[in-house]
């Protein structure tokens, strides 16, 4: 099959390109994902897509490929919806709290399925800092519904989930440039049912484009500026903190801009070590949890069910907190 057509569209630069319709898009990354399109021209297409940049109808389309290529799970049993985790950045100067956010949910009974890459390229990731706490990857997706329906929590690798989208975020090193995949995984839900997808942007253009991807396709999820685009709230900062369900969009938290009057307790460093032994002590009520954390694991806890409304939400985790500093004598 020839993509010489798709080229003249989107390849004429940032002035004279032309965006494909969506289902164009989905046509073509399918053929992508399936390895059907050969080196060169694979490495003009997604240039092409770098240099024109994605709209929303071509990323509602890549998305839609995706969709059809990765490994679905089926709804763990009870009331309350799982929550997604997209764990890809990893840390670099901060400690990766993504780890922490998955266990606290566990702990309330929230099933929570991370996926993610196991290598770091350089940063501490999610799969690094869970080893240390002595949880290991699922190998396959077969695995991860076990486990979900077990423990309560489970992290995929990528390579298991979705194949395709791995091989195109490992193009990054071939080319030297991030290419659409690295804002799709982001996006993937394996859940065929009302799963909560923590959505974090690494840039605040990609919030917009994010929040209209995920009202198009009419996910509920929690909409987030990530931290070093992992999905959860800055320890430091809060960030603005969406809540998107039937079509709309519910601000659950605003975000924080003034000076912080002092700084919350956070790990030492950022290593995966000393990370996953400050995470084990806040599970084990030896350290506070971070306010801007815990604003997010409120609005996770209504997103999924598990409250009746933000108040209560806000109530527990308040009442989480309270026993806390209790226990450490504040």
């Amino acid at each position: 099959m020839s993509y010489a057509h798709y080229i003249r569209e989107i390849g004429r630069g940032a002035q004279g390109a032309r965006d494909l319709s969506s289902d164009d898009a989905r046509q073509l990354y399918a053929a992508i994902l399936d390895g059907g399109v050969a080196d060169l021209e694979l490495g003009a297409i997604l240039l092409a897509f770098r240099v024109k940049g994605e709209s929303l109808d071509e990323m509602l389309g890549f998305l839609a490929a995706a969709d059809e290529r990765t490994q679905h799970l089926e709804m763990p049993h009870g009331r309350v919806r799982p929550i997604v985790l997209p764990s890809y950045n990893g840390a670099r100067k901060e400690a990766n709290l993504t780890p922490l956010l998955a266990l606290l949910l566990q702990r309330f009974g929230v099933p929570v399925l991370v996926h993610g890459l196991l290598e770091g390229f350089g940063r501490v990731t999610t799969g690094h800092v869970f080893r240390e706490l002595g949880i290991m990857p699922a190998v396959s997706t077969t695995q991860a519904q076990g486990m979900l329906q077990e423990s309560g929590l489970a992290f995929v690798p990528l390579s298991a989930l979705a194949p395709g989208m791995h091989n195109m975020l490992a193009l990054r090193a071939r080319l030297g440039l991030r290419n659409s995949a690295h804002s799709l995984v982001k996006m993937l839900n394996p859940f065929a049912g009302e799963a909560v997808l923590v959505a974090p942007a690494t840039h605040p253009e990609f919030v917009d484009l994010m929040r209209n991807m995920l009202l198009g396709r009419g996910e509920r999820a929690i909409l987030l500026r990530g931290t070093e685009g992992e999905p959860f709230a800055n320890p430091k900062r809060r960030p603005r903190l969406e809540y998107l369900h039937d079509g709309m969009v519910e601000v659950l938290f605003e975000a924080e801009h003034e000076s912080l009057r002092a700084l919350p307790n956070l790990p030492d460093g950022a290593d995966a070590v000393m990370t996953a032994k400050w995470t084990q002590r806040v599970l084990d009520k030896q350290s506070t949890i971070p306010k801007p954390i815990a604003n997010q694991l409120a609005c996770l806890l209504y997103a999924s069910g598990y409250a009746e409304d933000f108040n209560q939400a806000k109530a527990i985790v308040a009442v989480e907190a309270n026993a806390l500093a209790a226990t450490n004598g504040g």
